[in-house]
């Protein structure tokens, strides 16, 4: 049987796009963990420096909310930003992951609870229109899915891509 031009096209496209998502699935995970890293020790950095952090004066509220007024502001930044460079330097380097992501899962509590604490501050009209304040605290579903990603590889994990064929194999059918 004489395939028409369309149906090789299809399989080419299927054998171009089989070796760009084995590809991905060979390098995507070092992406995220490097990508992810940048960003924490991006942030903390940005903590470590008084009046530089957007997030600063939400991120030492909530801290001194949750430790009733134990730790004043003033020095949960310093110590914030030191465990968000550690946890970009952890995934900079792949390293120690488990336990950096342990790190990034105990911030990312503390992350969300403004959201329960101070919706004021993070919602003009709660819940759909955030502040700039509270898309920087809602953009923290994806660094939590990233590191989800992660640590399914810890131990491990691969990512597979699909077998190759599969497109041409749909469109003949």
């Amino acid at each position: 049987m004489r395939q028409n031009g369309y149906t090789r096209l299809m399989e080419q496209f299927d054998r171009v796009d089989a070796k760009i998502a084995h590809w991905m699935a060979r390098n995507g995970i070092a992406y995220v963990r490097v990508s992810l890293g940048i960003v924490f020790l991006w942030f903390g950095a940005l903590k470590l420096v008084p009046g530089l952090s957007p997030a600063e004066e939400l991120a030492g509220s909530t801290i001194q909310a949750l430790t009733f007024g134990l730790v004043q502001p003033s020095v949960a930044m310093p110590i914030l930003g030191v465990w968000e460079c550690l946890i970009g330097i952890g995934l900079l380097s792949g390293r120690f992951l488990r336990t950096t992501l342990m790190l990034m899962a105990l911030q990312m509590i503390g992350t969300v609870t403004p959201i329960v604490l101070f919706p004021g501050e993070l919602f003009m009209r709660a819940p759909f229109v955030p502040t700039i304040v509270g898309q920087y605290v809602i953009k923290n579903v994806v660094l939590v899915s990233a590191a989800i990603v992660i640590g399914a590889t810890v131990r491990g994990g691969k990512l597979r891509s699909e077998p190759t064929g599969e497109f041409a194999r749909h469109v003949a059918a």
